[in-house]
């Protein structure tokens, strides 16, 4: 009897569990267009209300909901509440419906310069004294790959050469820093070691910016803001989502293009030592590099039209084309197959399952090359998203992101 009692309670508190799972998980604050079904998925007994509004009917977010009763047609803000058998109160979420967007698909190729907010440490390394013996003056401070240092004693640090200031200027005596790690601040101390060459040295390899070419996705006339990429830019030692303080969108000239092959990935390589300025990047995500253009000039806006972003229940399974600059100072369209859509999918920027048809694309590239990502995607006169990934084993066939990610994620909503 005692051991049946054990199994209720267990398979009770699992119950439990799996609730509070399902909902931390769904997210406080929601962004949909006009138009779009607001899908919420959790489970039975859970019920989701419009605050405020008792005459609202109730919506069951675990089953089937009546045609149109979840979508919602005008812009502005409202709440939800949810609660659990209809009387317990669990979670508020804040929905804001944007108006339809309008946006300028582009896919020229550009340059991106990334500069960090304080100095990432990208590795360490053992220090050889001025005695001749072997330091790690890094060793008990807790500081990691990834970490950005921020501040050493009190003083702001913004790039590597601050950095070396204060530690050359310690003469060897215990540093104070703090750092960032996942967005919690840290504080914790460092000696530097003096070196044969009479420099002190903390031990640790650290960048204070990054630079790669990739391709505009959009601009969007009504902000002047602009999308790039579809994707974030990773540090390459780290492998992490760079986190930056501000950054320069430049124009890129294109030098080459290396075909891609299966389990060998091609590129486009291009310059941007002599890039001019086109905007100012302020966010690196996992949806896509985001800022605001300064000099509409460099983008030849007058040769592009606007589209609408498709809503993900009007994109389809089929004929599609993207816009890339193969060329140098060069854009055309071609024609790819839209083969699968994650439409439940808010999570990565693997929307859609997308294979190359064009020969002239695949003459040229192979299929999707490194530096395409954020080639916008058009569908039946919509901008539905942009080109983020390829299959080593397979470069005709890759990922594209939805649009409507990317312009929520510009718009700073999660």
């Amino acid at each position: 009897m005692n051991k049946f009692k054990k199994i209720f309670v267990i398979s009770i508190l699992l119950i439990i569990y799996i609730y509070i799972c399902n909902i931390t998980l769904l997210p406080s604050n929601i962004i949909i267009f006009e138009g779009e079904e607001l899908n919420l998925k959790t489970l039975a007994g859970i019920n989701i209300k419009r605050a405020n509004n008792s005459k609202a009917e109730i919506i069951q977010a675990s089953s089937n909901v009546k045609e149109n009763e979840n979508i919602y047609e005008t812009a502005g803000t409202f709440e939800l509440n949810l609660n659990l058998f209809g009387t317990i109160p669990v979670k508020e979420i804040n929905v804001n419906v944007i108006p339809k967007t309008k946006v300028i698909p582009l896919g020229n190729l550009i340059g991106l310069k990334l500069y960090t907010s304080g100095v990432l440490v990208v590795g360490m390394s053992e220090i050889e004294g001025d005695n001749h013996q072997k330091y790690k003056p890094y060793l008990n401070s807790g500081i990691e790959e990834g970490d950005m240092i921020v501040e050493m004693n009190n003083k702001k640090i913004e790039n590597t050469d601050e950095l070396v200031d204060v530690v050359s200027k310690s003469k060897g005596q215990e540093i104070q820093i703090k750092y960032v790690r996942d967005k919690e601040v840290i504080t914790t101390s460092i000696a530097p070691v003096k070196n044969e060459s009479n420099e002190y040295k903390l031990g640790l390899w650290v960048r204070d910016a990054a630079a790669g070419v990739g391709t505009l996705t959009f601009y969007e006339p009504t902000t002047g803001s602009f999308a790039a990429l579809g994707h974030g830019i990773v540090d390459v030692d780290t492998g992490g989502i760079l986190n930056i303080a501000n950054g320069e969108l430049v124009t890129s000239k294109l030098i080459s293009i290396q075909k891609g092959e299966k389990n060998n990935p091609g590129e486009i390589k291009g310059s941007i030592d002599s890039g001019v300025t086109i905007g100012e990047i302020d966010k690196n995500t996992n949806f896509g590099v985001f800022g605001f253009v300064s000099n509409k000039g460099n983008l030849d806006l007058k040769k592009s039209k606007e589209y609408d972003v498709a809503l993900r229940s009007e994109i389809k399974t089929g004929e599609a084309e993207i816009i890339c600059e193969l060329e140098d100072g060069k854009k055309e369209k071609y024609k790819i197959e839209i083969e699968k859509i994650y439409t439940s999918n808010n999570y990565d920027n693997k929307s859609m399952l997308i294979k190359i048809t064009d020969e002239r694309l695949l003459n040229k590239t192979g299929g999707i090359i490194q530096g395409m990502s954020g080639s916008p995607v058009i569908q039946n006169g919509k901008f539905v998203g942009a080109v983020t990934n390829v299959l080593v084993s397979d470069p005709t066939t890759g990922y594209a992101i939805f649009g409507d990610l990317m312009i929520k994620q510009m718009r700073n909503v999660q």
